[in-house]
């Protein structure tokens, strides 16, 4: 899972205007957050071509503004340049998995 800057992450949104992708959204010392990416590592193994990078959001503070991100981890998914969905609920990698398939360009 790469990372991304928040100038990187911009220039993807405004550059992805016909493709989708994923932003996991976290903080370094976040118990939660650590357990979502092992959760997101292991659908990546399942998914290796998955669009999904990930962001520490204490270097991202015009995205939590503009975004109102309310708290870590969060998943923004991001169709079209513009952000559809917030899950912050992170249950399993399965309810994870079934809501990050349709994104898999398999």
């Amino acid at each position: 899972m790469q990372e991304l800057t928040e100038q990187e992450l911009l220039e993807r949104i405004s550059s992805s205007q016909e493709g989708s992708f994923a932003v996991f959204l976290y903080t370094p010392f976040c118990g939660t957050c650590k357990v979502t990416e092992r959760m997101l590592d292991i659908i990546m193994t399942m998914m290796p071509a998955l669009p999904l990078v990930k962001c520490n959001i204490n270097f991202l503070p015009q995205i939590t503004r503009e975004w109102q991100i309310s708290s870590v981890p969060c998943i923004v998914i991001i169709e079209q340049g513009k952000e559809k969905e917030f899950i912050y609920r992170m249950q399993s990698v399965d309810e994870l998995y079934l809501k990050l398939l349709p994104l898999n360009r398999m």
